[in-house]
């Protein structure tokens, strides 16, 4: 390897291809508070106020300028000693905006958002990459490789190393972000995505993550894995940093698992993201009047995430106009399993925008799908199971309901004698969508005839490639 393959040529490698991607580059030396055109009033300043400003003013075009310097300085101030729960609290502003208030000419008050940024009108917003950007914070002097600036709030940070030097590897990159972590912690506040590159790997990973779950980003389309001898960084920066892919992971592929000890930040991996958009598609086509209530099948391999995955695809389906606020019912065969997507789908309320129910019988499962719309409900096939073998009771006849089975495939569900059957007698203009983590084999016809066919695969092979999984190896000690 040529021995000028050095960081600073991996630095400019990332600046040339970020301004493909339509980001403006800036040196963080001509913006710094002793420059001659100084963004920052001093080293400590790590959000760009005037940015700020400028976007909410184009994102809030009716909101007063009184208002929008206040929210500005909302942005601007902590809003918890913690850093972790301070990056959870700025995030549920970023995604729903800041809720303000305002006197009516009639002297009444009203309430109304402003917001950050304008997530349905990408080209409304502003995308600077700094490279180089000085933060003086308690007394510590550090300075990121890349920041990305989303409308004047640093959202991005990349760390970069040299992979000729033996000392300097990934995980040298990883440990330095940790540093910044703990020396600047400011800059993590509003932090949405962490990047560790040695010009040859490249992860991406959040607030967080541990270095193993710094995942490769293997896609630039979403449709096929990028040819072998491409540049990891060149891959995750084309297929994640896109405009439009970057809002969209952190609008709606990024969750918070909070319990009484922590707060988890987790974003999807590549495979989760393309395959939960590729489904949002087909739920959207099958669920249409023209289209047969089949929205497909999800395989990926166990360990993949795919509970989560299930969660993300909830939570973006919900805010598709198309779906006219949809009732959502997911499935389990097992009260366990029941119990587990639950728990999962109960930490991602926020991205649900509404808390899961589970239901507790027929009955009650009737109660809860009375409602015109809206709902998550948690349930298993033996609800659906009638006494005595009489035909099931309908129990809505809406078009807007998604039924998401989970592990669908026929030996779970037994599809011949009643899964298809009574689905279709209580939920007749339902549509399906199963996940499963294994295999679903060609000659399991009823799977596909009640789920559609297959909308994304992530197998074994890929996931331990990609270390989302480790694969298990048995030693036989029979003699």
């Amino acid at each position: 390897m040529d021995l000028r393959f050095t960081e600073d040529i991996v630095e400019q490698a990332t600046l040339a291809w970020l301004e493909t991607l339509d980001y403006e580059l800036i040196q963080g030396a001509d913006i710094a508070p002793d420059s001659s055109n100084p963004e920052r009033r001093s080293y400590s300043d790590v959000i760009l106020e005037e940015r700020v400003l400028a976007s909410l003013t184009t994102i809030n075009p009716k909101v007063s300028a009184e208002i929008l310097k206040d929210v500005c300085r909302k942005i601007i101030a902590s809003r918890s000693s913690d850093p972790v729960e301070d990056n959870y609290l700025f995030h549920r502003i970023l995604v729903d905006g800041v809720d303000i208030e305002y006197a009516r000419d009639d002297g009444s008050i009203s309430g109304d958002k402003v917001y950050l940024v304008d997530f349905e009108n990408v080209a409304n917003n502003s995308f600077i990459a700094v490279n180089q950007f000085t933060v003086i914070e308690n007394k510590r002097n550090r300075r990121p490789d890349i920041v990305i600036f989303v409308n004047g709030i640093p959202l991005a940070v990349i760390e970069l190393k040299n992979a000729v030097n033996e000392n300097t590897t990934l995980t040298h990159a990883y440990n330095q972000l940790q540093t910044y972590k703990k020396d600047i912690p400011s800059l993590f506040r509003t932090n949405s995505l962490l990047v560790i590159s040695d010009g040859i790997e490249a992860k991406v990973g959040s607030l967080t993550a541990n270095k193993e779950r710094f995942m490769p980003w293997r896609t630039i389309d979403g449709k096929s894995i990028a040819l072998k001898g491409t540049a990891e960084l060149e891959i995750l920066l084309k297929g994640l940093f896109r405009h439009d892919i970057l809002l969209d992971l952190i609008r709606n592929f990024t969750v918070f698992e909070i319990d009484a000890e922590k707060i988890v930040k987790k974003i999807a991996a590549y495979h989760q993201y393309h395959a939960v958009n590729k489904a949002i598609e087909c739920t959207i086509d099958a669920s249409s009047p023209t289209g047969d209530k089949r929205a497909g099948v999800i395989w990926h391999t166990q360990g993949s995430g795919k509970s989560l995955s299930m969660a993300f695809y909830a939570g973006k389906i919900i805010q598709q106009k198309a779906m006219q606020n949809p009732t959502l019912i997911v499935l389990t065969d097992r009260n366990d399993l029941d119990e587990q997507l639950f728990g999962t789908f109960s930490s991602c309320k926020e991205l649900l925008r509404q808390t899961p129910a589970q239901a507790n019988d027929r009955k009650h499962l009737r109660e809860l799908l009375s409602v015109a719309s809206g709902g998550v409900i948690f349930t298993t096939i033996q609800k659906f199971s009638p006494s005595n073998g009489e035909p099931y009771q309908l129990l809505s006849d809406r078009r807007n309901i998604i039924v998401i089975a989970d592990e669908a495939h026929r030996s779970q569900y037994d599809f011949i004698d009643g899964f298809a059957r009574h689905m279709r007698d209580g939920l007749p203009n339902a549509s399906f969508i199963g996940f499963t983590g294994t295999p679903i084999e060609l000659s399991d016809k009823d799977t596909y005839a009640v789920f559609g066919d297959n909308i994304h695969t992530y197998d074994i092979q890929q996931a331990v490639e990609d270390g989302a999984t480790v694969r298990l190896y048995y030693e036989s000690r029979l003699a």
